[in-house]
């Protein structure tokens, strides 16, 4: 796979002796005054009174720092992931998987092309190359096409502000760690007050990792992203940017009888922002972007071909996935009233080719999927009193997903809305409590691949899924003492569940898809309290609980128990940081059934793991952060993890496990 010049591990040279070089400048020119930051380790409900929680990608995590989104947000109190091997996991969120989760970066939707996930949408997102993230739990948003009814994950760029007394920025960051790993991070931006042009580049490669028991699972990966923006400010109402950007990767699945060769993005956007319009109208924004999918997986590149799983011969596929997203929203404010209002459209069209060894290349691809949808959308907050805010929205789309291979199509309207009442007492106590309601038209892979549950059903055998889901929260917070949890309960009609049934060829199990009614529940809560000047204890922990009130039996695929336990030491120039993470066994399971990754294959036992990290601020600018992840060497799985390959020697039913003891270390700049 080629790799970009600047990325070559070379850099990580370069990137050491630039930090040391500015830092050396900078003691004599100016004494460090910023406090280093810490590691992350858990994100607690920071907004909308706990509704909605913020996150800095840009820091470091433990365990070791995120390669891509989804083991990023597995940070955030509330998010698992499954996991196929050392890279490109699958997030759920409160038991929910895949498009009940909206994944956004910069506004857009990028969603994949692989049927059973294997590029899933955070699979192309590198966190530390964005510079928010935001979480919007629950159906509490319809600002963005087809609103989660899980949550709203959001990936975001900010505009760049430069002076010509300062024009240019940048950070660049090197990590290493056990089994291989090596992270390069870049982004610099140069320019005035008027236009600048912003760079972000990154590349990761890991080899396998060893278990706890000291067995090889295979998990290596290689990636690279690169993203080009170019921006006008022409005063300080109006931002233009377009921007574009490439990436690439291969990935070995141990939880896959298919690994990916080929991860290859191409993306091209423009955004418009204007500000200040008169009195009522606040802003106008508009954004079109286009991004382009191309993924090879295949069973003998990265691997030695082994005849499993019905596959007698080297095989590969070659899917794509062209995706065009337009948004156009007004936000307009007069006396206690706030209006954002607006309508977006996405098309995408999907295609595949498939031969013997490297044959695929010299097929056709042939499209076999063409989906449109149009929506509208109105989000209204209004301040009822100082103490007070109901926000209510609601929004309308319009959807038709064609099957070209069966020349049939499906045309749906989906409604959504929610009402909230957010409100403050005195100056230490918030609380929200909300109701939204999500219709969910069947997703890509819901649709096109799975079997439906009766022989000889149509196109559009699934019924749309309808959710109604309460939830409320607050946060706390007295002197030293500070506290949070959010709740929530939910109705949910016609859930798309699937199910794994030995009906193929040679017993093979396929996977179909029906409706069936369920109710969820679950919370999300924390406590901290600043022992001392220096010490910070934190405790967090998540449950979440579903039933099939159909067949009366547990959801599948809902992670147990899980709390978090953080000490940390703090001081000016360094701290030192504990995490220690308990997870509870998981005895409701339903077997064979799950989501189109992965299904409950029988109860899953409890652990618990350690980890410990420090960081220190060498120079202004300059921080070294180091961590040690599953102190004890734990031999563990978690309960969301696949099956292993047969053809890495893994038995029917046993799962691979997690990485063992893990050491890693990062150094990062800012200038």
């Amino acid at each position: 796979m080629a790799q970009p010049k600047f990325l070559l591990q070379p850099l990580s040279a370069a990137i050491c002796v630039a930090c040391y070089s500015v830092a050396a400048y900078s003691t004599e020119v100016q004494p460090a005054q910023i406090l280093t930051p810490i590691v992350v380790t858990a994100q607690q409900g920071n907004d909308a009174n706990g509704l909605i929680v913020h996150a800095d990608p840009k820091q470091p995590t433990q365990p070791i720092p995120a390669v891509d989104g989804a083991a990023y947000l597995q940070s955030i109190v509330g998010f698992n992931q499954i996991k196929n091997g050392g890279a490109n996991g699958d997030v759920t969120f409160r038991g929910m998987f895949g498009s009940r989760i909206k994944i956004l970066t910069d506004g857009t939707e990028n969603l994949g092309a692989c049927p059973s996930r294997m590029d899933n949408p955070t699979s192309y997102i590198s966190p530390e190359s964005y510079d928010k993230i935001t979480v919007i739990k629950g159906p509490q948003t319809v600002q963005y096409a087809h609103t989660g009814s899980a949550a709203t994950v959001i990936f975001e760029r900010e505009p760049e502000k430069l002076t010509s007394e300062k024009p240019y920025r940048g950070q660049a960051s090197v990590m290493v760690g056990s089994y291989g790993r090596l992270d390069h991070n870049i982004e610099t931006a140069v320019g005035d007050e008027t236009k600048y042009v912003r760079l972000n580049a990154n590349r990761s490669v890991a080899d396998s990792y060893q278990d706890g028991a000291g067995h090889t699972v295979p998990s290596d990966w290689e990636k690279w992203n690169a993203d080009l923006a170019f921006g006008w400010t022409p005063n300080e109402d109006t931002w233009v940017e377009l921007k574009g950007g490439k990436s690439d990767g291969e990935a070995v699945y141990a939880g896959r009888s298919m690994d990916g060769s080929k991860f290859a993005r191409e993306s091209l956007g423009l955004h418009v922002e204007k500000k200040n319009i008169n009195e009522v109208i606040q802003k106008i924004e508009a954004q079109v972007d286009y991004s382009y999918n191309d993924h090879v997986m295949d069973n003998f590149s990265l691997r030695k071909f082994t005849p499993v799983d019905g596959m007698s011969m080297p095989m590969a596929s070659n899917v794509a996935r062209r995706t065009l997203n337009s948004r156009v929203a007004i936000t307009t404010e007069w006396d206690n009233w706030s209006l954002v209002s607006g309508v977006d459209a996405q098309n995408n069209k999907h295609s595949a080719r498939k031969g013997m060894m490297n044959t695929y290349k010299d097929k056709p691809r042939v499209t076999d999927m063409d989906f449109e949808s149009y929506g509208a959308f109105g989000e209204l907050s209004y301040q009822l009193s100082d103490q007070n805010k109901l926000v209510t929205g609601a929004r309308i789309d319009q959807t038709q997903i064609d099957n070209l291979k069966m020349d049939t199509e499906r045309k749906e309207t989906l409604p959504s809305g929610f009402v909230r009442l957010e409100s403050q007492l005195k100056d230490q106590v918030k609380t929200y409590v909300g109701l939204g309601y999500v219709e969910r038209v069947p997703d890509y892979w819901e649709l096109f691949s799975t079997q439906y549950y009766q022989t000889g059903t149509t196109f559009d055998h699934l019924n749309n899924e309808k959710t109604t889901q309460f939830d409320a929260g607050y946060q706390y917070e007295q002197g030293a003492f500070k506290s949070w949890a959010s709740v929530y309960a939910g109705l949910i009609q016609d859930y798309i569940l699937v199910a794994y049934t030995p009906t193929g060829s040679m017993g093979k199990l396929e996977a179909k898809s029906r409706n069936v009614d369920a109710t969820i529940a679950g919370a999300e809560a924390g406590i901290s309290y600043q022992l001392t000047d220096q010490i910070q204890a934190d405790v967090s922990a998540i449950y979440a609980w579903g039933e099939n009130t159909t067949d009366h039996r547990a959801l599948p695929q809902i992670a147990p128990l899980e709390g978090r336990f953080n000490l940390r030491y703090v001081q000016d120039k360094y701290n030192l940081g504990l995490l220690w993470r308990v997870v509870a066994a998981q005895d409701r399971t339903s077997y064979r059934e799950g989501n189109i990754i992965g299904y409950d294959v029988e109860d899953s036992k409890g652990f618990g793991t350690l980890s410990l990290n420090g960081t220190y601020n060498l120079q202004k600018g300059v921080d070294l952060s180091v961590g040690v992840d599953n102190v004890f060497d734990k031999n563990y799985a978690e309960h969301l993890n696949k099956l292993g390959s047969s053809g890495f020697g893994y038995a029917a039913t046993e799962q691979f496990n997690n990485i063992g003891r893990n050491y890693w270390a990062r150094i990062s700049m800012k200038f």
